[in-house]
């Protein structure tokens, strides 16, 4: 009798996004193209779509929790990621899970959507800060590292600095994304890990919005992780696949949305 491929898991958590271009439902998507069974806890539902955030509901901290609880009694990740965590409790929920089951964790600070609407509350930032060093990995964009660091970000060289700030204040890799950075001609990410630092480039695909990017970015070096991949090979292989997921988009409605089965 054959016996069935073994897939790792690959736990998300994060708000669900009912356009289905970001968030949870993003994640699920990256992972499934990468050959990961995705998990997922849900921290806020979402009324959106690419164009703008209409409502955000969180969910009770203590159903966070017993999603992630879930997930681990039954699947445990070999690697997890969070995304939008929105409010103090639910973070300090989130923080003290992982305190007490470390695994491979990536932090995707998110603070603002693609449309411009702000996706946590306000003074949370400290108790983000503390999660934070828990992390194998945190993303922060431009404007994201901007707000950790309290320091504007106006060249390659700057990043490269920050990148490393953010490293020795928490004691995680970084991973600093510069597709914000005014005036550049390619998309440079900087990643150090504390010895390493890695300059990551790729062209700029003019004339295409995408929803999720950030999402999708994460979630692919989360399951590269989940995979057996190294931090640093997770993290060029996750550029490559995200670059791929942007210059094979598609065009659904009105909108230009990212291609996460871009390989099939």
């Amino acid at each position: 009798m054959a016996h069935a491929a073994s897939q790792p898991v690959a736990l998300t958590i994060a708000g669900s996004d009912c356009g289905g271009g970001a968030g949870i439902q993003g994640d699920l998507k990256t992972f499934a193209s990468l050959n990961v069974h995705g998990a997922s806890a849900i921290t806020c539902v979402t009324a959106q779509n690419p164009r703008s955030v209409g409502s955000i509901h969180a969910v009770p901290p203590r159903v966070v929790r017993e999603q992630i609880e879930a997930v681990f009694s039954a699947l445990p990740p070999a690697a997890c990621k969070t995304g939008m965590l929105f409010s103090f409790p639910i973070m300090a929920e989130v923080k003290k899970f992982f305190r007490q089951n470390p695994v491979p964790l990536v932090i995707d600070p998110v603070m603002v959507a693609t449309s411009g609407s702000r996706l946590v509350k306000a003074g949370t930032l400290p108790e983000m800060k503390e999660l934070f060093r828990l992390a194998t990995l945190i993303t922060p964009n431009l404007p994201e590292t901007e707000a950790i660091l309290g320091r504007t970000i106006r060249s390659e060289e700057e990043m490269r600095r920050a990148s490393k700030a953010l490293t020795a204040q928490f004691g995680c890799a970084t991973l600093v994304k510069g597709g914000h950075l005014r005036g550049s001609r390619v998309a440079a990410d900087i990643l150090f890990d504390g010895t390493n630092e890695l300059l990551l480039t790729a062209p700029f695909i003019h004339g295409v919005q995408t929803h999720g990017t950030g999402c999708s970015y994460s979630a692919a070096i989360t399951a590269y992780l989940a995979l057996g991949l190294d931090l640093l090979k997770a993290v060029e292989q996750a550029k490559e696949y995200i670059t791929q997921s942007i210059a094979s988009h598609m065009r659904v409605g009105s909108y230009d949305l990212l291609n996460s089965f871009w390989r099939v």
